[in-house]
């Protein structure tokens, strides 16, 4: 623990609460971020890779997936217990 901290009075049950309350909220509004951008960055490579490869639609598809299962992995990680 740092110094600074260690003469720090505890915190109160409220406290506590109004702490653990802007954790929660703030993971709420970073989910959705997540979830599309993952989505998104994996499509769009897989776009990328159509071009290259002339195999559209096909690996746009399979990239948008392969973003999702990476969002879902994280969300996962994310609520797991520590």
């Amino acid at each position: 623990m740092p110094d600074e901290f260690k003469d720090a009075p505890p915190l109160t049950q409220e406290e506590r609460d109004a702490r653990d309350m802007k954790m929660k909220s703030a993971l709420a509004m970073e989910l959705p971020f997540t979830i599309v951008g993952s989505i998104v960055v994996g499509g769009f490579i897989g776009y990328l890779l159509d071009r290259w490869w002339h195999t559209s639609p096909w690996l746009t598809i399979v990239g948008g997936a392969f973003g999702f299962v990476a969002s879902m992995i994280e969300i996962a990680r994310r609520f797991r217990p520590r």
